[in-house]
């Protein structure tokens, strides 16, 4: 049974006495007290969510760039404000976190957290290294506790009547599937930026977190961390927890047997212009075994070249023994439309309530979320060993339950990498 929320204090240091204590919680049929971590931009959108749309108060708010939390802290103007998320954490009072930092930091933030005993909403990847995503979904079992990871396009009703198609068998086994997004625009040259003085407002050490020291570069903050190695996993690990999301939950994939990707020329410093990657997915069951390919940058599958399919943005495409189905975030597309007619979802995956409320209405009521840590877990797992294999040039022969690609031991460095003294777990 999940851990439900419990009566708890909300104490806070004379340094941080924004909110008077202590300050008893409303009872768990009414609120949950939530802490976010990351408040500008992504993290903006996500307690956006939870004040409007969800039986949740933001009352503690965490970001070490004091330039972006003006928004937030208008929005709640009695929540306890922090710099260091450690101390949001170790505060007494919350029920749960909200983590929506760049990526290198989402693992000490999460893991303390969960460690805490507190529920959490991650958004992805949900992890900066395979390791790290196969430790937090661990540790959310072990607590029992409530996590989302944030894939918001998981709750649209697109997805499931995708999901529910593939599942009844409409274009019979599946055996192929390829998953693509356009634009490179989460590349590098490849080149460490210049040092640049930290701006007032910044505490840059914090916002390093566990990454090895460098000096700030504005080419670091707010946003385009996401090409650095260091920080984040380029284009791949930013959008393929979306798209990949589908075929995962459409066909049961969990962990790949073989990985094998290629691109751009490697860098040390910065992501790829393109990848095309492939990934080797057992039997599950009666169901046959699965190729899935990913690609980035300006690369899609074969299928456009030849003219089988319509012209469709970012998307999915489902290869089964009778036909194909064409899918994006939002619309779907049966091939050959004519020998399809009248087939569509059958609505047995209910309309979601929201991913943010279903996961604090789990938190209440002991109930489940779609995207916990332990299917997310597993995506994150999958899309970030197809950045490895990228990264080191060399198809990966994957065994999950050790976390180890059979015969390659400088894959270990990128599968648990190396932390800055002073934020080893």
């Amino acid at each position: 049974m999940t851990r439900t929320l419990t009566r708890r204090h909300f104490v806070l240091s004379a340094a941080t006495a924004a909110v008077s204590a202590p300050l008893l919680r409303a009872a768990p049929s009414e609120r949950v007290r939530v802490g976010v971590v990351g408040v500008g931009n992504q993290g903006a959108y996500n307690w956006g969510e939870l004040a409007k749309k969800t039986d949740a108060d933001v009352v503690a708010i965490c970001d070490v760039d004091e330039r972006m939390t003006a928004n937030a802290r208008k929005q709640f103007p009695k929540a306890a404000f922090f710099t260091d998320f450690r101390k949001l954490i170790d505060a007494k009072g919350l029920d749960a976190v909200l983590c929506a930092t760049p990526d290198h930091n989402h693992f000490p933030v999460t893991h303390r957290a969960l460690d805490a005993g507190l529920h959490v909403y991650c958004e992805k990847p949900l992890a900066h290294t395979v390791w790290e995503a196969r430790t937090m979904a661990e540790l959310a079992a072990r607590k029992k506790l409530v996590t989302q990871m944030g894939t918001q396009i998981h709750a649209g009703d697109n997805y499931r009547r995708v999901v529910e198609m593939i599942k009844k068998g409409v274009i019979g086994p599946v055996k192929e599937v390829h998953v693509w997004v356009g634009g490179g625009a989460y590349n590098g040259n490849g080149k460490r930026p210049a040092p640049k003085p930290v701006p007032e407002g910044l505490d840059w050490d914090q916002w390093l977190g566990p990454a090895m020291e460098r000096p700030y570069a504005p080419e670091y903050v707010p946003f385009n961390w996401r090409r650095y190695w260091a920080f984040g996993g380029g284009k791949m690990a930013d959008m393929a927890c979306h798209h990949m999301d589908l075929p995962f939950w459409a066909l049961d994939l969990r962990y790949p047997t073989r990985v094998s990707a290629e691109g751009s020329p490697v860098t040390l410093e910065t992501g790829a212009d393109w990848i095309i990657c492939t990934y080797e997915f057992p039997a599950r069951g009666d169901r046959p075994p699965v190729t899935l390919t990913w690609y980035d940058g300006d690369k899609r599958p074969k299928y456009f070249a030849d003219g089988k399919l319509p012209k469709w943005g970012d998307g999915t495409l489902f290869v089964g023994e009778k036909g194909m189905l064409l899918a994006g975030y939002g619309e779907r597309k049966l091939v050959p439309a004519d020998d399809f007619t009248g087939i569509d979802g059958d609505k047995s995956i209910p309309k979601s309530i929201g991913h943010h409320r279903e996961w604090i209405e789990a938190i209440k009521t002991g109930g489940p979320t779609t995207c916990n840590f332990d299917y997310s877990g597993a995506l994150t797992e999958a899309v970030l060993l197809g950045v490895v294999s990228y990264r080191l040039g060399k198809p990966l022969e994957w065994d999950a339950k050790v976390l180890k690609a059979k015969g390659i031991p400088e894959a270990d460095a990128l599968i648990k990498k190396e932390y800055r003294k002073g934020w080893e777990v």
